[in-house]
């Protein structure tokens, strides 16, 4: 590592975890917040302007998916290493994380140090990723929604009838219906709001 300070891109939406986290990665001697997000959608743009050799995301932004902005990040800024830092330590998040081309994955409850150790672990080539988690995402499995079925449980968030989800999705009614029973069945529900909330929980979504 060269004796340049490593520059840091944090995105987080929560303003006081958002300060409380760049106060203290600019404490530590080797490295530099140099952006600042609290929007998904503002991750790439904001990337490409400050050139950080780490971000570090949160996956439940408004806006867009910590997850999502990943997997373009990695495309459009290679030598930037992404790492998610979130509360929501899913098995699910962690398979999507992985896929994405995140380098690590840690839950927010750790200590600080923790979170300068591994900026420095990804430098140097290595994953990182909370021991309790991976071993849970082992067990999990994948996901056992298709790329549809994903979308229409989305789409039922609100509560939408079929006839939305049909018109939102540009699908036929029945076809929304056998997503939306192939969903339930494949989690184990009686519902749609159930499957959904179980698919949230496990990170499917």
């Amino acid at each position: 590592m060269t004796d340049k300070p490593v520059r840091v891109l944090l995105a987080e939406d929560q303003g006081m975890m958002r300060g409380a986290l760049a106060l203290l990665l600019d404490l530590e001697d080797d490295m530099e917040v140099v952006a600042q997000v609290a929007a998904g959608d503002r991750i790439v743009d904001e990337a490409l302007a400050a050139r950080p050799d780490v971000a570090l995301l949160d996956i439940e932004l408004p806006g867009r998916s910590g997850l999502d902005a990943a997997a373009e990040l990695r495309r459009r800024l290679p030598e930037c290493q992404v790492l998610i830092l979130t509360t929501f330590g899913r098995p699910g998040y962690l398979r999507r994380a992985m896929e994405a081309g995140a380098a690590g994955f840690l839950v927010k409850d750790g200590p600080v140090e923790e979170l300068a150790g591994a900026i420095r672990r990804v430098l140097r080539g290595e994953r990182v990723i909370d021991p309790a988690l991976a071993a849970a995402a082992l067990s999990a499995g994948p996901s056992p929604l298709t790329p549809r079925e994903q979308d229409v449980l989305n789409a039922a968030a609100d509560g939408a009838t079929v006839a939305d989800i049909a018109g939102r999705l540009f699908l036929s009614e029945s076809t929304v219906r056998n997503y939306l029973s192939a969903a339930i069945g494949k989690t184990g529900t009686r519902n749609r709001m159930e499957a959904l909330r179980t698919a949230r929980q496990n990170g499917w979504l």
